[in-house]
């Protein structure tokens, strides 16, 4: 009896992978090369963000397996930076790329927002007309959300709310 019991305990232990238990926020992590990643600061949603110190990587959490030192992943600390440094690139190559004067806008939740009037990127001065009024914001204030379209990083409400407080300064 006893050993059925084992079993089954032992079954439903190999069914769940390490990786899938909670990764305290402020553990560190350790590359391949046992040298520190950074730290955990969230786990929700089976992604693990760990702050190298120059990013924030997301990490899948099932690339996360427990050692003897602590959580480990199968890259070095240089390769994560480096993995998220041409993300980033990437990413604010596309943002300034779509940043032109006539560009649709949408807001951070997908509404339409306005339209680009002016964009000195070399400046980084962009001015968004909107229904209320223009708004000046700046290069890190877009983003080309996953549908390829040039959003600010803003609902609705913040950008008449800041509209609105330009037209009567």
């Amino acid at each position: 009896m006893k050993f059925a019991k084992l079993a089954v305990l032992a079954t439903a232990m190999a069914a769940t992978p390490i990786a899938a238990n909670a990764q305290d926020v402020g553990a560190t992590v350790y590359g391949n090369d046992d040298a520190p990643i950074g730290t955990v600061e969230s786990n929700a949603g089976g992604v693990v963000t760990v702050d190298t110190g120059a990013h924030k990587a997301p990490l899948p959490a099932s690339l996360l397996a427990e050692r003897e030192i602590g959580w480990t992943v199968n890259a070095t600390k240089d390769q994560i930076d480096g993995m998220m440094a041409a993300q980033k690139a990437e990413a604010e190559a596309k943002r300034d790329a779509a940043l032109v004067v006539g560009a649709a806008v949408v807001s951070a939740k997908g509404l339409p927002a306005g339209t680009l009037s002016e964009v000195d990127l070399v400046e980084d001065a962009i001015v968004l007309d909107t229904e209320t009024g223009p708004i000046a914001l700046k290069k890190e204030h877009f983003a080309v959300n996953p549908e390829g379209q040039l959003m600010a990083l803003f609902t609705v409400d913040q950008i008449a709310a800041a509209s609105e407080a330009s037209v009567t300064e």
